[in-house]
């Protein structure tokens, strides 16, 4: 894996040879390098093994998604401020099947490093809910199931904020 700076300069070589290349009258190498100096780009700002992580939690595989998290050494230098906020959610993901308290701390940094999509914020305030139920803090949980609830705009976490404010109902 490269350093996030290093695939911007690998872009832009890749950048400077193809203005080269049109310039030499060798068109066709030329979009052939403009193309490919979109795989950098793309890599930038989506890390590969976040991708590979994420393709592997798909499959439940939550060992294969642990194997390719951990080649990332050091996030804070290798990814951009909302790639350290998904490695941290998905530690969190993971996490959250064996150590809670493990899980809670991930769950938090992912939501104060930011999310893209609204859904995978909706997971996060989700699993911190259950957290904070799980240790008898029902108004913190009550209030991370409300903002999980505005959050879930497909109504694809409608059952699950609904089991858990039935449970709560119990304490």
């Amino acid at each position: 894996m490269f350093h996030r700076f290093i695939k911007l300069l690998i872009a832009a070589v890749l950048l400077f040879t193809s203005v080269w290349q049109f310039t030499e009258g060798n068109i066709g190498n030329g979009i052939f390098l403009v193309l490919l100096t979109a795989i950098p780009i793309f890599l930038y700002y989506k890390n590969e093994y976040i991708l590979l992580a994420f393709l592997k939690l798909r499959k439940q595989d939550f060992a294969g998604a642990k194997v390719w998290l951990d080649k990332i050494k050091n996030p804070q230098t290798a990814l951009v401020r909302k790639q350290q906020g998904y490695f941290n959610y998905l530690h969190g993901l993971m996490l959250s099947q064996t150590n809670l308290t493990q899980a809670e701390k991930y769950f938090k940094k992912a939501i104060e490093l930011g999310l893209n999509m609204d859904m995978d914020l909706a997971v996060a305030k989700l699993n911190l809910a259950g957290v904070a139920m799980s240790r008898r803090r029902k108004l913190e949980a009550t209030n991370l199931l409300n903002e999980a609830k505005k959050l879930d705009k497909q109504g694809m976490l409608k059952d699950q904020i609904k089991m858990m404010k039935e449970q709560m109902k119990k304490f």
